[in-house]
């Protein structure tokens, strides 16, 4: 757990990058070996968009890295957060911290993002996707990703998270995100149990179906507990899912210039 910590703590960003590039290309080559979906689109053409989403989040989140790094030492430093309520060890305070951080961080702004109007023409982007696959889990409009550091910035706050913590969840977190948005079969007794724990790519599969009640569903990224207990999961089978949206019928979701454009169209706010 030392080493771990150690590693965590001083973690360089070039380290954190090549997390982030070798889970895609990782879960991209198993796509290509046993794919879910066996779509007819050009995987690199697909790519390219979800790609530049992927670079203006890196570059949101190195914006909010400083005071990430600020808020986590403040607490540290004064005692605050919820991991100084109780004496617990090292291992526990960690665990504890991912589910804070996972609950706040992904689940929390996620929901909210569907219930509030504006912030849904945001995250309309990610849904507006009809190719799911391991390049979709970056696909975040950059006012998005500047909600979400937000809320990771509030989660650090609460639970008074050390750095080495933000670190970990950080990575386990884009690494998560892209599991569970690959293209890629698993079989269902094997997904089902994997959605035990944690959220499997049949699970968020049904978060992307194109009309609701599904897309207003499965919510989590690591943990599948929230969902679990908070009365929003769903497992419909993935021979029933169609991506997209139904409002984005006819939008050009490879279109960059587009997307971005996207939340100030005033017709795509959905009625709910």
């Amino acid at each position: 757990m030392e080493t771990m910590i150690a590693y965590f703590n001083q973690i360089p960003s070039t380290h954190r990058a090549l997390i982030l590039a070798g889970g895609i290309t990782i879960f991209w080559m198993i796509e290509g070996l046993v794919p879910l979906v066996k779509f007819t689109y050009n995987k690199w053409q697909h790519a390219a968009a979800n790609l530049f989403f992927t670079v203006t989040t890196v570059v949101v989140n190195f914006g909010f890295a400083t005071a990430i790094i600020a808020t986590s030492e403040y607490c540290i430093s004064n005692s605050i957060g919820l991991q100084f309520l109780l004496p617990m060890p090292t291992w526990l305070m960690a665990l504890l911290g991912l589910l804070v951080l996972d609950f706040v961080g992904a689940y929390l702004v996620h929901w909210v993002q569907h219930k509030i109007p504006f912030m849904w023409r945001f995250h309309m982007v990610h849904h507006a996707d009809t190719y799911v696959d391991t390049t979709t889990a970056n696909r975040h409009h950059p006012g998005e990703s500047v909600f979400r550091a937000a809320f990771t910035l509030v989660a650090v706050f609460l639970y008074g998270a050390p750095i080495w913590l933000v670190m970990l969840y950080q990575s386990a977190s884009a690494l998560l995100s892209q599991f569970n948005h690959a293209n890629i079969y698993l079989p269902p007794w094997l997904d089902r149990l994997i959605s035990l724990a944690i959220v499997s790519p049949n699970m968020h599969k049904v978060h992307h179906h194109f009309v609701q009640p599904q897309t207003d569903t499965n919510y989590g990224n690591i943990f599948s507990i929230w969902d679990r207990l908070l009365g929003t999961f769903n497992y419909t089978p993935t021979s029933n899912i169609v991506y997209g949206l139904d409002v984005l019928q006819h939008a050009n979701t490879n279109n960059i210039a587009s997307q971005l454009k996207m939340p100030f169209d005033q017709k795509n706010v959905r009625k709910k």
